[in-house]
């Protein structure tokens, strides 16, 4: 290509090819980014900070009640049944139990096992499929008609034995 002079036009000069290229790129990108964005929505974020904080102060009453009723369970998860067997130690003896394993990222990864009372203080339940990870770990029941709970963050691995109870509510240090 023969270089340009001043008096050639400006489509044979290279910098406003240059110029045009980079401007090009920069719109594409934007696109793309933006296209992104509204086919992956952020659900982690709450926009009902009040009903979440409600939320938060009716977990604590939960969580309390459980605390008063001296409860604490060891979870395990059987890596070849998929069977959870659950021991409830404390002054609550339900039917039925629930047992949440939260993602904290990954709303899809989470798993909800009810639980049958098979003998005083022994429940069971079935796992679909594995869960590995750390997971936020919720196990919901209810004594005099009230519903409590124990919750803790544990990584769960099959094979290995969860205890639920024995570290102190967050939260709900003054009480």
């Amino acid at each position: 290509m023969p270089a340009a002079t001043a008096a050639s036009p400006w489509y044979k000069h290279l910098w406003p090819w240059i110029i045009i290229g980079i401007l090009t790129t920069s719109v594409c990108l934007s696109l793309t980014m933006v296209s992104i964005a509204v086919s992956n929505p952020d659900n982690l974020v709450n926009d009902n900070y009040y009903e979440a904080g409600k939320g938060i102060n009716r977990s604590l009453d939960r969580e309390l009640l459980a605390q008063n009723l001296n409860l604490k369970a060891s979870v395990h998860l059987d890596e070849l049944t998929g069977e959870v067997d659950l021991r409830l130690a404390g002054n609550s003896d339900p039917q039925s139990l629930e047992l949440n394993l939260i993602s904290p990222t990954q709303p899809q990864k989470d798993r909800k096992v009810l639980l049958s009372r098979v003998e005083a203080g022994r429940y069971v339940g079935q796992l679909e499929d594995e869960v590995d990870g750390r997971r936020f770990v919720e196990l919901l029941g209810s004594e005099g008609g009230q519903v409590w709970r124990l919750f803790e963050e544990e990584k769960v691995e099959h094979g290995v034995t969860l205890q639920l109870g024995d570290e102190a509510i967050q939260g709900a240090e003054h009480h």
